[in-house]
Formats: C-alpha cells, structure tokens, sequence
C-alpha cells in the first residue's frame, strides 16, 4: 500500500522535534494529524503554516487518549502509523527531586506511551499494519545528572518497545525507538550557554542535531518497506553515545 493511504498521528506534534517529525511525514505523502496538550497558540500556528489539522488532549489521559484518537480517526481514517513524541522535564538532583516531579514526568513520558499505544494497538492488529515509533533520548542511554525521572521514563519506553514489537510481529506491526542526542530546539534554547558549550564538547560532532535529521530517523522507521525492522533503537546523537 502507498503511503498516501497512511494516517500518521504525532503527540506532541507541534512544536520543536515533533513538528519536524509532522512536517516530515506530509512531505513523505502521509496524511498526519498532530496532537498537542497545552500550548495553543504554538498548534494554531502550526496549523496554519502546514495545514496539518491539531488535536488538543492529555497524553497522560487513558480516557483523554480515547477520546483523542477516535477524533483523529473520525476526521482521517484509521491511525497505522503512531509517533509517541510528548514529553516533558522536571530536572533535579535525586536528593532534591519532589514525588510530583517524579510522577509527573513518568506521566507524560513513559505512562502516555502506553496510552496511546493501548487505544490504536488492537486495530492496527486487526488491520495487520501498524508502525510505532517512541521518541526516546540519548540520556536513557547514558544517564544524566539531575534526570533521574526522565531518563528512566526514556529507558522505560526502550523496554516497553521491545516487548511490544514481540507482540505485534506476527501482525505486521512494528515498534522501533528513536533515542535523540542533544537538538536545536525551543527547550534546548533555555540552557545557559556555559551549560551549552559543555554540551558541545561532549557531541563529536561538535553541534546541535538538527530536528529535522531526528525526524530523518522517524520515516526510516514507519515506511511500508521498514516490516523487518522491529524492536530496536536508533540513537541519532552525532556520535555522543555508540551501541
């Protein structure tokens, strides 16, 4: 089938990675919808500068999720492609990290992956295609002081892929992860540039991914051609961490 028949949903698709992940996937020929939890005005934006139609719901919902991607389906078709892009950061040292900081990134990082994959995993089954792929990081990989919370949500996700790419083989559905190094984006920009020179040091490619090379990443992963692709994990970092 040609991917003009595909329907594409991005969480956290219009802003920063998940944007260019959505942008990419229309140029490629996909029909994709983009989910956005709270930022408004950046999703009307984005709307009306791609003509990617926005859908506004907690990923960190079960009940928000359903309700979500049955309007995504209503308005499209059927979703055969999901990019589990959302997610968040609430950095601190372990001895300082608060329960809420803690529950709050496994919320949206690790707890709406499952989520999403839990409402459209039974009709991809029944359909037999599917293509997942979890937006990880680079630092479930190699850990990182003062992400504790993050980087186990993100290792999490690597684990939780796995097993799920075992369930949905024989069904023509795969699920991958790509781990991101560090990116050029709005939540990047905030990181004050003594911080951010040291950041470079430690990328031998001596810069910023580009957010458009993570989303190089992403179509790699859900094209038709991709079925024997299944359960791993695609670390684009500019060589910062090697497996």
């Amino acid at each position: 089938m040609n991917s003009t028949s595909r329907v594409a949903l991005v969480t956290g698709g219009t802003v920063g990675i998940g944007a260019a992940i959505s942008e990419a996937l229309l140029v490629a020929g996909y029909r994709v919808a983009a989910n956005f939890g709270m930022n408004v005005a950046a999703a009307q934006a984005f709307e009306a500068r791609t003509g990617i139609p926005t859908f506004q719901w907690n990923v960190a919902d079960l009940d928000a999720c359903r309700v979500g991607v049955d309007r995504v389906q209503r308005t499209l078709g059927p979703i055969e492609i999901l990019v589990n892009n959302a997610g968040i950061t609430r950095d601190a040292m372990l001895h300082k990290m608060t329960a809420e900081q803690w529950r709050e990134v496994i919320d949206v990082d690790l707890s709406a992956c499952f989520n999403m994959c839990r409402t459209v995993i039974q009709g991809m089954r029944e359909r037999q295609f599917g293509r997942i792929v979890n937006i990880s990081s680079v630092n479930a990989l190699s850990g990182q002081a003062g992400q504790t919370n993050y980087a186990a949500a993100k290792a999490g996700m690597i684990g939780f892929t796995k097993s799920l790419a075992l369930e949905g083989a024989a069904h023509n559905v795969t699920a991958n992860v790509i781990a991101p190094g560090y990116t050029d984006t709005a939540m990047l920009a905030t990181v004050p540039p003594d911080i951010l020179a040291q950041i470079l040091k430690s990328v031998p490619a001596g810069r910023l991914a580009r957010p458009s090379e993570i989303a190089r990443g992403v179509l790699f992963e859900v094209d038709d051609e991709a079925g024997f692709i299944n359960g791993i994990t695609l670390p684009i970092t500019g060589g910062k961490y090697l497996i």
